[in-house]
């Protein structure tokens, strides 16, 4: 079966994981999704991602280890999709806003790779508006 959003699933996955208290989620991979963890991993968002299994084959999975403060709450306190298949969300690097007064990060696809909204102005480059992750 095809999934029509693959990043509002890795998303949602990791929404879930976090409500129940998990340490690790798998997440079917993808180029895209391996960006966005990066982005994430960064930005102190989630600990670490590996690709368990070669890129082209159908079974290769993401396991992402998800990050907790030293009280044990979630450092990623909400995640967001914002551009979705049947409404895309484009942005001119001016338009960029900021999530929770700074407090968050915008994840953006940009012609020069996945990036957050703040790289993304300060290169002067627009995008589509993936995510926002506070």
């Amino acid at each position: 079966m095809s999934m029509s959003d693959p990043i509002a699933d890795l998303l949602t996955r990791i929404r879930n994981a976090l409500g129940a208290g998990k340490t690790t989620v798998d997440v079917p991979a993808s180029r895209m999704k391996e960006s966005i963890c990066a982005v994430l991993k960064r930005e102190g968002f989630i600990e670490d991602y590996v690709l368990c299994e070669p890129l082209g084959d159908p079974r290769c999975q993401l396991r992402v280890t998800l990050r907790y403060t030293p009280d044990h709450s979630p450092v990623i306190q909400g995640i967001k999709r914002v551009s979705k298949p049947s409404l895309r969300t484009y942005a001119k690097y001016k338009d960029l806003q900021l999530v929770r007064s700074g407090l968050g990060i915008s994840i953006v696809s940009t012609s020069q790779g996945v990036m957050t909204s703040k790289q993304a102005r300060s290169q002067q480059i627009g995008g589509e508006v993936l995510c926002e992750v506070w």
